[in-house]
Order: structure tokens, then C-alpha cells, then sequence
């Protein structure tokens, strides 16, 4: 059962759109190798703003996902793609529809 998030928002630096989201893309392979992580989701929230939000059934889950490949390569591309540091905040889920429709 899910009961744990997180949501990342990133701003772009000017210029850097594109790369940005071409970097929010590949993280989908990454994310399909998590086991932990049963929901991923990169977002554009606007022309320079993004976001990712991502899902887990516990505390060792989302651990696992912030000490991973997908966080390790946004944190090193950070200082070359985005304004600042992503903003990146814990979410305790109440409630979740999955259909299974994707």
C-alpha cells in the first residue's frame, strides 16, 4: 500500500529547458528499475518549472530512491541545469485511485 511521497520542483536555469526535461525523461528508465518505487512521475509545471513526483509503500522505499541513481544525477547535473537546489518535500499520502490504466 502506498503511504509515503515526495515532490521535487526545479526551476531552470534560462536556456536549459530542454535539457531539463530531457534529463526528467531518461530518469523514467531509472525509475523502472526501482522496485521500491511504484510511482514515478516527471512533470512540467510551466515554461521553467518541473517537477517529479514519486510514491512508496514505506520509509525504506523512499530512502532507497533519495540515495539513488535518479537523485545522485540530478544533484549533479543541478549547478549546470537549475536556478537552485531542487526543492524537495516528504508527503504522507491519505488516500490513492490506481485503476491500473496507464
Amino acid at each position: 500500500m502506498i503511504k509515503l511521497a515526495l515532490f521535487a520542483r526545479l526551476e531552470a536555469k534560462p536556456g536549459k529547458e530542454a535539457d531539463v526535461a530531457a534529463l526528467l525523461e531518461t530518469g523514467l528508465a531509472l525509475a523502472n528499475q526501482e522496485e521500491r518505487t511504484p510511482i514515478w512521475f516527471a512533470l512540467r509545471l510551466g515554461p521553467s518549472t518541473f517537477g517529479v513526483f514519486d510514491a512508496f509503500a514505506d520509509e525504506e522505499g523512499r530512502q532507497a530512491h533519495l540515495n539513488g541513481p535518479i537523485a545522485a544525477a540530478l544533484m549533479a547535473k543541478a549547478p549546470e541545469l537549475l536556478v537552485g537546489a531542487p526543492s524537495i518535500e516528504p508527503i504522507e499520502v491519505l488516500g490513492l485511485k490506481n485503476t491500473g490504466v496507464c
